[in-house]
């Protein structure tokens, strides 16, 4: 069986960047953690990374970024094109089953796990079970409330957990500026 389940929601608001994420595993039609967290702080602090999908899948991909993001002294977007150069070139050798958001003061990524990157042409995104909730709450929040980040973050996740079945309302948030 396949543990999955999650909703990770990225905002750029007035010079802040926020990536959250709730805190709930399934296995199969079974709740099978409700406290993982999914979103963490790298690179002292300068960048936010959250992931969803398979887990030891996200966790290859999470290294690997790590991996390139010191190598590269903590330049995102060098990062972000070695990852997908790594996978054109076939070094990666596999699709993973994750996503990546990824995140620093002046830049937002989305890394699939066959190697496609892509930068959101707008100031959010969400990836993840509960995802088409999140943006869609997300998107009205940014464009019609004057509310911060962080606040975009959480009521986004909380309208996700509402309706996403393997979304919970525990949410994990890191913020960078």
């Amino acid at each position: 069986m396949e543990i999955r389940g999650t909703t990770i929601v990225g905002v750029r608001r007035d010079g802040k960047t926020v990536i959250g994420g709730d805190s709930q595993a399934t296995l199969g039609d079974m709740i099978f953690k409700n406290d993982v967290v999914k979103v963490r702080k790298i690179y002292d602090g300068k960048i936010i990374v959250g992931f969803a999908g398979a887990v030891s899948d996200a966790f290859a991909l999470f290294r690997k970024v790590e991996e390139l993001l010191n190598k590269y002294s903590g330049n995102l977007h060098r990062t972000v094109a070695e990852i997908a150069k790594m996978f054109q070139s076939g070094e990666a050798r596999m699709k993973l089953e994750a996503m990546l958001l990824i995140a620093g003061k002046d830049a937002m990524y989305l890394i699939t796990g066959d190697g496609n990157v892509v930068a959101p042409t707008t100031n959010y995104i969400s990836i993840g079970s509960g995802s088409n909730f999140a943006l869609g709450a997300a998107d009205a929040l940014y464009n019609n409330t004057n509310l911060s980040a962080r606040e975009i973050v959480e009521k986004s996740l909380g309208v996700a957990s509402e309706y996403c079945i393997y979304t919970n309302d525990k949410f994990h948030i890191e913020e960078v500026e």
